[in-house]
């Protein structure tokens, strides 16, 4: 019967808090939600953290921090699949971390490549 309890005890205590929002995409909480979550608990909170990569540098929106000169070189040696240009957009396709920054990949061009938007909503799922 302890046993029992113990089990039920830590299911409980690793279970997502009673507000937490399901994840959509591949944001953990997309940028309108985040602001209105803030701003029902007032501007002196502070913003979540992921705790699936603590310690990692964040953006404005609390998104993992990405190189803007390790994209611009991975477009020069990769131009894009669907214009050919190494500049601008590339409809229909994303730059993809082949081993995901938030589990410890490198944000260097040799950690990058080209995916379409639906494998890449795909991998989404799984990550």
């Amino acid at each position: 019967m302890r046993i029992i309890f113990v089990a039920l005890l830590i299911a409980a205590l690793n279970a997502s808090p009673p507000d937490a929002k399901p994840r959509s995409g591949g944001n953990q909480y997309s940028s309108h939600a985040s602001h209105a979550i803030h701003a029902s608990r007032g501007s002196n909170v502070a913003p979540r953290t992921s705790r699936s990569a603590p310690g990692l540098a964040r953006d404005k929106h609390n998104r993992i921090a990405r190189s803007a000169k390790a994209k611009a070189d991975f477009k020069r040696q990769q131009p894009c699949p669907s214009t050919g240009r190494s500049t601008g957009a590339c409809p229909g396709y994303v730059i993809d971390h082949i081993n995901p920054l938030k589990r410890g990949g490198a944000d260097r061009p040799s950690n990058m490549q080209w995916q379409t938007k639906e494998a890449a909503r795909e991998k989404d799922k799984t990550e």
